[in-house]
């Protein structure tokens, strides 16, 4: 039996626009219905999922996932017609809540009730007879089964938290063989996912997509500076009970749409509102930490009395509070529970493979219940849609096609090297998170690639941290990770602290805080990333390597060989390496060797890559860069690459005039007073005078 699964609410951006006429950018994404996406499952288990932003490449899109409804049957080599069950997860039934004034009574009728649901598949699908095969299944449901039916646990506690249901944020439930049993539910007003989410737009973010950065601003502040304040966010009650008063200030129809009222109470307890464009603050960083200590505090307190007087029994977690990973992460060290199970897909996305296989379990119970591994459930391409993509670059690229083996070689050279590199094999992953399918993968010791990544690459702010990838294996040996709990790690859901002899080793991936966000990776599970970690490791005795998702700022996590092509082609990124091939850049920054640029053409290279101005000249003030440090420690990267010397920002510093640096660099020589080596082509490793990688070098500029 095929059962798909979708998500989103296609017309709600559009009607809320509608709705309220002053409506400002970043409120409209106050709503529910996005992350949409389609899943499609059967007796035999997942067999695709992806969500529909990956084919519009609006990051979160609400829109009917039509792309991603094709690309899943495309996968198994089925039709619409082949589907028993379209399974949505939402299910907004009549009530008095909808009478409540125009804009519920328009809700409900424009966007929540089974008939818009239906005239969404008809126009997509005609003839489909939807009445029969749309099953509508409650939101909180429909999560709860995504991690509960994927946990591999024959009983478990199920927490959902997100921003909101159709009248609940929060539900527990407990997993007993084949069912959910729903034991508690909290209203809206409980919200622990729009209380964070308004935090998020009350420091200048997006709510409902940049929660992440909050989590992690928070290692950052020091959450007694408010403590008075954290009653008026979170007021926890007896037996698990919980209120958000921020939201009853939310008073107005339009309040209600845009939280208006609620944002002015958090500016009377914590000040003016962090414009998007302002400068963070330590003011902003002591807000989110209050808010991460409230959210931690409340959910163990949800928590407590459903382990209370029972031996500890596994736990799931899903929803969008799931995606806490410094939360989950205390949860695993609080004893609480034997063991934890957070579904990779844990937002709305996952809701469309939650909807799915609930109703693949209620018409076909004896269905079973495997413990999943890696969420490769997305597209998949041929070797000649790679090869087209890659027909495309200019002559400016090398590109060649290498055996396994060969290509693991190469690409662990070439990081070791201190290139980064975009790293495409294989089907996309399903979920926020890139698992090694569709990552930008660099040294973790390279004390400047954090920075660099940060400012030069992704384009992100410079406070948020990078995730390692290891071997399971060696898990234990670098991260504060229990043996036998190296599972949980998987899907970089979790928090742990970077053991403390490894901190400065690893200083790309170790948060301000000693922790990290990691991902353990098993050998039968994501074998090619394993055998490359481990080349990694016997090359530079340290088989950890920084993944972050292979996008730019504002892209959704790029999906086909032609988009990872292009992508690349307007980054930074130094190799492209996809599907047995390895693209690199023909050229390379100029060094010290015959026929190359002088020493000021060689710095004059350097500047206008990176300031991208038309070219300097010597009279040009030679750092001023303001508080762009990551600029900054990219420039001293590259010119210690073209002289073969660290060059401290402190010396840097001396020589504010451009014809000052040129003449200091001119008779620059190694430590051991031989010349200047050239700089590494893309292909070889950096020699050990250069101190490649070298912690520390100007990491805290």
């Amino acid at each position: 039996m095929l059962v798909l699964g979708i998500s989103g609410l296609h017309h709600s951006i559009a009607f809320k626009e509608r709705l309220v006429a002053d409506l400002g950018p970043r409120e409209r994404r106050m709503v529910q219905g996005l992350d949409s996406a389609a899943a499609l499952v059967s007796e035999d288990g997942v067999l695709a999922a992806a969500a529909q932003e990956r084919y519009r490449g609006g990051k979160g899109t609400n829109i009917f996932p039509a792309e991603a409804i094709a690309a899943c049957l495309g996968a198994a080599g089925a039709a619409i017609d082949d589907v028993a069950f379209v399974a949505h997860g939402f299910r907004y039934e009549p009530s008095r809540r909808f009478e409540l004034d125009e804009f519920t009574r328009r809700w409900f009728s424009e966007v929540f009730c089974e008939q818009v649901q239906l005239d969404v598949l008809s126009q997509h699908f005609p003839g489909g007879e939807w009445r029969r095969r749309l099953v509508r299944v409650p939101h909180h449901l429909s999560h709860a089964a995504s991690s509960y039916h994927l946990s591999g646990f024959d009983e478990a506690v199920v927490l959902v938290a997100d921003g909101s249901g159709e009248t609940e944020s929060i539900t527990v439930f407990d997993g007993v063989g084949p069912d959910l049993i729903r034991r508690r539910s909290y209203p809206v007003t409980s919200s622990l996912g729009l209380l964070y989410g308004l935090v998020t737009h009350y420091l200048g973010f997006l709510a409902g997509m940049d929660e992440y950065k909050v989590m992690g601003l928070a290692p950052y502040g020091d959450s007694s500076r408010f403590a008075s304040a954290a009653g008026e966010l979170v007021r926890l009650g007896p037996d698990g009970g919980l209120t958000v008063p921020l939201l009853s200030f939310d008073t107005s129809p339009a309040e209600r749409e845009t939280h208006r009222g609620a944002v002015r109470r958090l500016a009377e307890l914590f000040g003016p509102p962090r414009d998007p464009g302002e400068q963070i603050s330590q003011r902003h960083m002591d807000i989110a930490a209050t808010v991460q200590d409230c959210l931690q505090e409340a959910v163990l307190h949800v928590l407590r009395p459903a382990v209370a007087g029972r031996p500890p029994r596994p736990l799931c977690l899903v929803g969008g509070v799931a995606l806490n990973c410094t939360a989950n992460g205390l949860l695993a060290r609080s004893g609480m529970f034997s063991d934890i199970f957070v579904q990779p897909a844990a937002g709305d996305d996952g809701s469309a493979l939650g909807a799915a296989l609930w109703q693949l379990h209620q018409m076909a119970p004896g269905t079973p219940r495997r413990r999943m591994t890696m969420p490769y459930w997305g597209d998949e391409f041929t070797a000649a849609d790679t090869e087209a993509a890659l027909a495309a670059l200019d002559p400016g690229y090398r590109v060649e096609k290498l055996a396994d083996e060969e290509l693991l070689g190469e690409v662990s050279a070439l990081i070791a090297a201190g290139n980064v590199v975009a790293w495409f094999q294989g089907r996309m992953e399903f979920g926020p998170r890139a698992l090694g399918n569709r990552s930008i993968l660099a040294d973790p010791a390279a004390g400047h690639m954090r920075a660099h990544l940060n400012e030069v690459v992704k384009q992100r702010e410079e406070f948020r941290p990078f995730a390692p990838a290891v071997p399971a294996e060696d898990a234990g040996r670098y991260f504060d990770i229990p043996a036998g709990q190296e599972h949980l790690y998987q899907h970089m859901l979790f928090v742990a602290p970077v053991r403390a002899g490894y901190r400065t080793l690893l200083a790309a991936v170790t948060h301000v805080d000693g922790s990290a966000r990691v991902q353990v990776v098993d050998r039968e599970t994501a074998p090619l990333f394993w055998r490359l970690l481990r080349r990694f490791g016997e090359l530079r005795g340290l088989p950890v390597l920084l993944n972050t998702s292979f996008n730019l700022r504002g892209q959704p996590i790029v999906r086909t060989p032609a988009e990872a092509v292009a992508t690349y082609a307007r980054s930074r990124i130094d190799v492209l390496a996809i599907n047995g091939y390895l693209a690199t850049r023909r050229s390379s920054p100029a060094g010290a060797r015959p026929g190359s640029p002088g020493p000021r053409e060689a710095v004059a290279e350097i500047w206008r890559d990176l300031l991208q101005v038309a070219a300097p000249q010597d009279g040009d003030h030679f750092f001023d860069l303001g508080g762009h440090s990551a600029l900054a420690v990219e420039f001293a990267e590259r010119l210690r690459r073209v002289t073969g010397r660290d060059l401290p920002l402190d010396i840097l510093f001396d020589h504010p005039v451009l014809a000052d640096l040129v003449a200091a660099l001119a008779g620059a020589t190694t430590p051991s007073g031989e010349p200047a080596p050239r700089e590494p082509g893309p292909r070889e490793p950096a020699p050990a005078s250069a101190g490649a990688g070298k912690p520390g070098t100007g990491g805290h500029a």
